[in-house]
């Protein structure tokens, strides 16, 4: 039996609950992963996980040891790291997930620098807006807008996205200009909605000026689960929309959107980037999650909200 195999392998069963899970993430058969952890067991003359035909569920010996697994398994990835070039040069596959325009407009345009400086990293990127199971998926490291909901995460905070009201000329022409954001809650007006995929919850955007603050639910004729679809909804004039200004720039220098309400404040959006707490972060991993820190501070750096 190879210990450190069969340890990693009963790691990551205890990580994702399941045997078929673990083996997918660890390019392995599930009967391979099976047999080592039945190793493992027997090696220890203890029952680590207790099976059932639908779940996975670690055993009270079985828990105490994974939190000695996990420590063990990171100390000998730095172990082998720092005895060869990948503390110089970091190598290997990372697994990402970030939003699609921040992909698109930011990240991707930004990588053939990244790839220079780590020609040894390859990135596995899942580009999307959708709610992400990192330890079941295998996922490394989430980037995400808006304030996190999974509080079991690590999170750094990475950016802050100035936000604005937006709507197309022909929008303007058929429904008329807003002056005040309660408009957008009554006929005609229309906004395009904006939902998480797996939680189906639905953004509410406030709205300050002097002291009044204002809520806008409103009417939608379609609401996405993506920004790159958000946008090009508002562009067809099918709703008003709220953006980050860097998705709005090209397209308000061009003539395809106009700022509404350029009297009021939007809270700024909070960028994170998060990871599980019990992922060892992996030389790879800080300096992807340094360069993505590089980036927002060139794009949407930290707002300073203390008073005074």
């Amino acid at each position: 039996m190879d210990r450190f195999n069969a340890m990693q392998a009963f790691a990551r069963v205890v990580e994702t609950g399941s045997f078929t899970k673990a083996a997918e993430t660890l390019h392995l058969s599930k009967t391979s992963v099976t047999q080592l952890v039945q190793q493992l067991e027997a090696r220890l003359r203890v029952k680590l996980l207790n099976r059932t035909t639908r779940k996975v569920n670690v055993t009270a010996d079985g828990a105490a040891y994974y939190e000695r697994v996990i420590k063990l398994l990171a100390d000998m990835d730095d172990a082998e790291t720092s005895l060869s070039n990948a503390s110089v040069q970091p190598r290997g596959r990372l697994r990402v997930d970030v939003p699609s325009p921040f992909a698109r407009m930011i990240l991707i345009p930004a990588l053939p620098a990244f790839h220079a400086r780590y020609p040894d990293i390859q990135l596995d990127m899942g580009v999307s807006d959708r709610m992400v199971d990192l330890i079941g998926e295998s996922v490394d490291c989430v980037v995400r807008g808006g304030e996190l909901t999974d509080l079991s995460l690590v999170a750094r905070r990475v950016g802050d996205l100035t936000l604005g009201v937006y709507a197309s000329p022909s929008y303007l022409e058929r429904s008329g200009h807003p002056t005040h954001p309660q408009a957008l809650s009554l006929p005609p007006h229309y906004i395009v909605g904006f939902s998480w995929a797996r939680a189906g919850l639905a953004f509410s955007y406030a709205l300050c000026r002097d002291g009044e603050r204002v809520s806008v639910q409103g009417r939608y004729v379609i609401s996405v689960d993506d920004g790159n679809a958000g946008l090009a909804a508002g562009l067809v004039g099918l709703g008003v929309i709220w953006l980050p200004d860097y998705m709005a720039r090209e397209h308000v220098s061009r003539g395809e959107l106009v700022r509404l309400f350029d009297d009021w404040h939007l809270e700024p959006m909070p960028m994170y980037i998060a990871f599980p707490p019990n992922r060892h972060v992996s030389a790879k991993l800080r300096v992807f999650i340094d360069w993505v820190v590089e980036l927002m501070a060139q794009h949407a750096p930290i707002v300073d909200r203390r008073v005074g």
